[in-house]
């Protein structure tokens, strides 16, 4: 079977091709049309060298040194000291996957044809994703303008000879694993070191890996709602179509109509009057809760999917008439406030996820043994899951805080205004793998609950979210180490295999 190859021109780029290249490893290439750009772009850069025009990048200091002039013959160290002084980051390297998206982003970006950098240089870094030589890139040190710099110039030390690269699982330096995997060293000129480091790509590979996994867990979070409110034999009456009709946010009426898809056919779920006239608002208000965060992912994923396909290096190259102009595309506002955002959207998946948990766990509310147990007194149950929970959720609260109204002057306040765009990729990020570990708590219990109820009578929706669950969780009838259940189901979790079991049996959702 022939293998798949994405193949890059600075505009068609997706978040499922982001996902497929590198999580999955599939290869990727220049369209024909990017290689002419990337051509056409250098071919301005070494005119204006050899007529000797001062144009910042090409052969100017950086920042408060925009200035300063370089002699010709120094241009190609400029490059090479940019990249190593930039080199100063912080903290644990990127998970590899990250680590590859920014990688890809960068190239995308390039392959535009606005950022005067070789076609050789572009082709390296291409061969690095390709053969996974992945440079050791600290999470920490960039304020998100002037770009990524610091986390990039780490992405390119290795293409130099310098820096720590991960091959084949081994962490090396960056010599030898360009070595090891057959790739030459790169010499840079003229601009290629700022080309390549300056733009929004650290904060973009967090960033776009992180809206894909947003993505999945809307979805998630209703089918996980949803076997809540089955197992506690919630009220079905608020999922009303006329109700939201009236009320008409778009978020809203999607999680409305998911909650009846997956809920129809329930045994257990009554109506108003029956058993008790009103459900509390965890069970009551989820098409307004989780319909509001689903609003803002909207948002926050228009604008990632505009940033993927974005030049955001400085100064930009004009092929159609020369032109190289100075401005601000580097800068990460767009991301850190849309970021931002996707953090505490996020966030409140966990928040009402935890008090449903609590529901589920609490006899006084739920009706059910203590702590889901069949023996109480020698077992604790899911006491101390509910725990967890409630600390992640705390945390979050804290990661909310928008890093996007932060900055912090730079470059001797020539860079006086900074976005955080990396930071709040980061926080996101984090934010999402806790609401997967709270929703994976979630499933575990309200299937624990549905066993005392009676798994039969559930929905074929929410039957088929418990189904997905016992398949690697099997009933708690006496106290275990709870960790890896949860572990198992948080990585069915991210794969998307409550989504697709769920849709196989109701159909797809919205």
């Amino acid at each position: 079977m022939e293998q798949k190859v994405v193949y890059l021109d600075g505009n068609s780029l997706t978040l499922e091709d982001v996902v497929d290249i590198c999580r999955h490893g599939t290869k990727v290439a220049l369209k024909p049309e990017a290689i002419d750009a990337i051509r056409v772009s250098r071919d301005i850069v070494e005119k204006n060298i050899a007529e000797k025009k001062v144009v910042y990048g090409l052969n100017t200091g950086f920042g408060k040194f925009v200035n300063v002039a370089i002699p010709e013959n120094d241009l190609d160290q400029l490059q090479y000291n940019l990249i190593v002084s930039d080199a100063c980051g912080v903290g644990d390297p990127f998970k590899e996957d990250v680590t590859r998206a920014i990688m890809l982003l960068r190239a995308n970006a390039l392959a535009k044809g606005f950022s005067g950098i070789r076609l050789s240089t572009v082709e390296t870094l291409l061969e690095m994703l390709n053969k996974g030589v992945h440079p050791v890139i600290p999470e920490k040190g960039s304020v998100g303008s002037c770009g990524d710099l610091c986390p990039l110039a780490h992405m390119v030390m290795p293409m130099i000879g310098e820096g720590e690269a991960v091959y084949q699982g081994r962490r090396m330096p960056g010599a030898d694993a360009m070595n090891a995997a057959g790739i030459p060293i790169v010499k840079l000129k003229a601009k290629e070191g700022l080309a390549l480091i300056n733009g929004t790509c650290a904060m973009m590979g967090v960033a776009s890996l992180a809206v894909y996994d947003a993505g999945v867990l809307l979805k998630t979070a209703d089918i996980s709602g949803c076997l809540t409110v089955d197992a506690l034999e919630g009220i079905v009456d608020p999922y009303d179509p006329r109700i939201q009709e009236i009320r008409p946010h778009s978020g809203q009426i999607d999680v409305a109509a998911n909650f009846r898809q997956i809920l129809s056919g329930s045994k257990l779920t009554v109506h108003q009057g029956g058993v008790r006239v009103q459900d509390a608002y965890t069970l009551r208000c989820l098409p307004q809760i989780h319909g509001a965060s689903r609003m803002a992912y909207d948002y926050v994923r228009k604008v990632i999917e505009t940033e993927v396909n974005s030049v955001t290096d400085n100064p930009l190259i004009f092929p159609d008439n020369g032109d190289i102009f100075s401005g601000g595309n580097f800068h990460g506002q767009p991301v850190s406030v849309a970021m931002s955002t996707l953090g505490l959207a996020m966030a409140e998946y966990a928040n009402v996820a935890e008090r449903r948990i609590e529901r589920l766990v609490n006899p006084q509310l739920s009706g059910l043994p203590g702590f889901l147990t069949p023996v109480e007194g020698i077992n604790d149950g899911f006491m101390v899951a509910q725990y967890a929970a409630a600390a992640l959720v705390s945390e979050n609260k804290i990661l909310a805080h928008p890093a996007c109204v932060d900055s912090i002057p730079t470059s001797a306040n020539q860079e006086d205004h900074v976005s955080m765009g990396t930071i709040a990729s980061r926080n996101a990020a984090t934010i999402i793998d806790h609401v997967q570990h709270v929703l994976a708590i979630e499933l575990i219990c309200a299937s624990q609950a549905a066993d005392f109820k009676g798994a039969e009578k559930l929905a074929p929706g929410t039957k088929a979210a418990y189904d997905t669950v016992r398949s690697v969780v099997s009933f708690m009838d006496s106290d275990r180490a709870i960790y890896l259940d949860t572990n198992k189901v948080v990585e069915l979790l991210r794969e998307g295999k409550f989504v697709r079991a769920v849709e196989d049996a109701v159909g797809s959702l919205k």
